[in-house]
């Protein structure tokens, strides 16, 4: 069990890692792109085009481990304010809604995904994408993130500290 969980930490941070590195990507497409086009030159359509995945691909693969790290914006006012009981029922509450929100899109990002593969779908751009390529990251990244927030559901931590104002 304990070589599992340490596999399925190293594909989170992989995840992560990745994300990081196409944010790099990012800043250095658009650095590129807007010296070229001072220098008076067209930019590389690739150029745009990876830009644009990477962005998905950096939300998608990034998000698991932000849900992990408790990374995600959420206001705490209120669970702030609430007793430890009560705090408790609320945080388990909204982790469950995200288990079940999570898991949903996770279902249709791999029906999505499913159909591009059956319909050869392409993304035609500066070159010809397998679409399943791109929605894969759908069902893979929910389905993480739901395994995630369900940490919050059934473990000993809880999503929401309920020291809002505390550490600013």
């Amino acid at each position: 069990m304990q070589a599992a969980n340490r596999l399925y930490l190293g594909v989170l941070y992989a995840m992560a890692g990745i994300a990081g590195a196409m944010l790099v990507w990012l800043m250095i497409s658009v650095v590129v792109s807007v010296t070229m086009r001072n220098l008076g030159m067209q930019p590389f359509a690739w150029l745009f085009t990876s830009s644009e995945y990477a962005i998905l691909y950096m939300t998608m693969l990034g998000a698991p481990w932000l849900v992990r790290e408790r990374g995600h914006v959420h206001i705490e006012l209120v669970t702030a304010a609430l007793p430890d009981g009560a705090r408790r029922i609320v945080s388990r509450g909204v982790a469950i809604t995200c288990v079940a929100v999570c898991a949903m899109l996770a279902w249709k990002g791999f029906e999505l995904m499913l159909t591009n593969i059956e319909r050869n779908d392409l993304d035609v751009r500066a070159y010809y994408f397998p679409k399943w390529i791109l929605t894969a990251a759908f069902p893979i990244s929910f389905g993480l993130m739901a395994i995630e927030f369900a940490r919050f559901v059934f473990g000993a931590e809880l999503m929401h500290s309920g020291e809002a104002g505390i550490h600013e």
